[in-house]
C-alpha cells in the first residue's frame, strides 16, 4: 500500500498526538522554506481544525472541495489542490467536515489506505508532500502514517515531552508491523525552546540522550513572530524573514536538504 517509486515525492507526516507542540507551525514554515529553495511542495491539511489552510491565507468559507471530499470519494486529489502566495507551494485544504471521516469510512475496506491511493496520481508532481496531522492517533493520522515515507515529530520542550514521544514511537512501530514496513522517523524537532529556561534545556538534553542522531540540530525557539504570522495568513518568512522564527525554519530546511534525511 505504500508509495515507494523513487520518482515520486517524499511523503513526510508531521505528527504528535499532543496538541500545541508546533505541528502546524512546522508544516507551514518548513513547507514554505523548502518552496523558497525552489522545491515543488504540497501540504496536505489533515487536521479538521484547518489551521494550515488558514495559516496560508486560504478562505475556508469559500472552498468548493477539501480533503474531506477526497476521503469520501467525491473528488480526486488533483481537483482539491490549491495554490498559495508562495510560488512553489500548494495545499490540499481542510474543513471541519473531516471530523466525520471516521464514521463515514467505518465499513470501507482498507480505510487506512485511502490517502495512499489518493496521492498516487499526483505524487510525481512534488518533491515533498507534507501531511499536517491532527493531534490524535485516529484514522486521519493512521492514513498519513500508512502513506508516508517518514514521520517528523515536533516536540515542545516541556515536562511530558518524553512520555508523548514514547506513545508515538509505539504507534509508529504498530503501523510498521501492520501496514507500512518502511516507515521511519524523519527526525525529532525541538520546538518552543527557551534557552533561559532550565526545563527547556533539561528536556532538550533528555530527548537528545534518548534519541541521539534522530534529533535535528536545528531547534525552533519560542518566538512571538511565529505566533503572529498565521493571523495574517502567511508563513513567517513572508511576514518577517529576519525574525528568529523564520531563520530557524530556513535552517531546518537547509538541514533536511543537505542531509537528505532518509533515516
Amino acid at each position: 500500500m505504500e508509495i515507494k517509486d523513487g520518482n515520486l515525492g517524499r511523503i513526510v507526516a508531521i505528527a504528535n498526538q499532543k496538541g500545541g507542540v508546533g505541528k502546524t507551525t512546522t508544516a507551514i514554515n518548513l513547507a514554505a522554506s523548502l518552496a523558497l529553495a525552489e522545491k515543488d511542495i504540497l501540504i496536505i491539511d489533515a487536521d479538521p481544525q484547518g489551521n494550515s489552510s488558514s495559516g496560508l491565507g486560504i478562505d475556508r468559507n469559500n472552498l468548493k472541495t477539501t480533503l474531506y471530499d477526497v476521503f469520501v470519494g467525491r473528488a480526486g486529489m488533483e481537483e482539491v489542490i490549491t495554490g498559495t502566495e508562495v510560488e512553489k507551494l500548494s495545499i490540499v485544504p481542510s474543513s471541519i467536515d473531516l471530523l466525520a471521516v471516521e464514521v463515514e469510512l467505518v465499513d470501507r475496506p482498507e480505510r487506512e489506505a485511502v490517502l495512499t491511493e489518493a496521492l498516487r496520481p499526483i505524487a510525481d508532481r512534488f518533491e515533498y508532500i507534507i501531511v499536517d496531522c491532527p493531534p490524535s492517533l485516529g484514522l486521519l493520522t493512521l492514513n498519513a502514517l500508512v502513506a508516508a515515507n517518514s514521520v517528523l515529530v515536533p516536540v515542545q520542550c516541556e515536562y511530558y515531552a518524553l512520555e508523548g514521544l514514547g506513545l508515538l514511537s509505539r504507534t509508529i512501530n504498530l503501523v510498521k508491523d501492520s501496514y507500512n514496513p518502511s516507515l521511519q522517523i524523519e527526525g525529532i524537532l525541538l520546538t518552543m525552546f527557551d534557552s533561559r529556561n532550565s526545563l527547556s534545556r533539561q528536556v532538550a538534553q533528555e530527548v537528545k540522550k534518548h534519541f541521539g542522531d534522530v534529533v535535528y540540530s536545528t531547534v525552533i525557539p519560542r518566538n512571538v513572530t511565529l505566533s503572529e504570522a498565521p493571523g495574517f495568513g502567511k508563513p513567517v518568512m513572508l511576514y518577517d524573514a529576519r525574525s528568529r522564527g523564520a531563520q530557524s525554519y530556513f535552517q531546518l530546511a537547509k538541514e533536511i536538504l543537505s542531509e537528505g534525511r532518509t533515516r
